[in-house]
C-alpha cells in the first residue's frame, strides 16, 4: 500500500485537485495514508488538508526538509512523493499497482509529464521532458516518485536541500537501482511557465541543473532560480 507525501506552502489554489485525484485510490485501499508536509502556509492549505483527512506534518521550509519530514511519518510499504500542483490522471492507480507488483526492491517509478495548458509552448516542454527522461533518465519532482520505503531509507532519503532535492535523490536511485516510467500522466500547473514565459522558464531550469552538476552550492542555485 502507498503513503503519499505532498510538500506544501500556500498551496490552497491547487491542493484540492491534487487530493481529489487520490480519493478513488484512498477509497479502494491502495492509498492508506496522505501526509501534507507544510512549510508554514498562511492561506487555507492546512484547513483543506485536514478536511480531506490528511496527516499534517509541519517543519522547516523547503521541499527537501518537508519531504524528508513527511516520509519520516509514513506507515505504508510504498512511498509516493507528489507536488501540490500536480494532478494524477485516471488510470494511475492501475499503472502504479502493475509497477509495484513487479519483482525487486531497488527500483522507483515516475509518471509522464504534462502541463495544463493548450499552448504550443506546453507541448514543446512536454516533448523536451520526455526526451530528457528517455536519454538522461532524469525525471523531476513534478512527475511524482513512487518508491519502496525500504529502498528510500537505504538510500538515505531526501536530503535537507532547499532545491535540487529531486535530482539528488534520482541520482542515487540510478546508482543503486532502476528508474522506470509509469504509463500514466501527471498533469502539472503551467502557471510558472505562463508567468515567466516558456522559453525563459526552460532556460532557467536548464541553467540551474547545469550549475548543480558543476558543483555550484545549492544556496547560489536558489538565488538563480528565484
Amino acid at each position: 500500500m502507498i503513503t503519499v507525501t505532498i510538500p506544501t506552502l500556500n498551496a490552497a489554489a491547487t491542493l484540492p485537485a491534487c487530493l481529489a485525484a487520490l480519493l478513488p485510490a484512498t477509497v479502494d485501499g491502495l492509498v492508506r495514508q496522505v501526509i501534507i508536509a507544510d512549510g508554514g502556509s498562511s492561506d487555507e492549505t492546512v484547513v483543506i488538508a485536514e478536511e480531506a483527512g490528511a496527516d499534517i506534518v509541519s517543519g522547516q521550509k523547503g521541499r527537501g526538509p518537508q519531504l524528508a519530514a513527511g516520509a519520516g511519518q509514513a506507515r505504508a510499504d510504498w512511498l509516493l512523493f507528489l507536488h501540490a500542483d500536480t494532478v494524477l490522471q485516471p488510470g494511475w492507480e492501475q499503472a502504479a499497482e502493475t509497477f509495484m507488483s513487479r519483482a525487486g526492491v531497488k527500483r522507483a517509478g515516475y509518471f509522464r509529464f504534462k502541463l495544463d495548458d493548450r499552448e504550443v509552448g506546453a507541448r514543446l516542454v512536454e516533448a523536451g521532458v520526455a526526451l530528457r527522461c528517455r536519454v538522461l533518465r532524469l525525471p523531476y519532482g513534478d512527475q511524482g516518485l513512487l518508491i519502496p520505503r525500504v529502498f528510500y531509507q537505504a538510500l538515505g532519503g531526501f536530503r535537507p536541500m532547499p532545491l535540487m532535492e529531486d535530482v539528488d535523490l534520482v541520482d542515487r536511485i540510478k546508482k543503486e537501482g532502476t528508474l522506470t516510467a509509469i504509463p500514466a500522466q501527471a498533469v502539472t500547473s503551467a502557471a510558472r511557465y505562463r508567468t515567466d514565459g516558456y522559453f525563459a522558464r526552460v532556460l532557467k531550469n536548464a541553467r540551474c541543473i547545469a550549475a548543480y552538476k558543476r558543483g555550484v552550492p545549492v544556496e547560489r542555485i536558489v538565488e538563480m532560480y528565484r
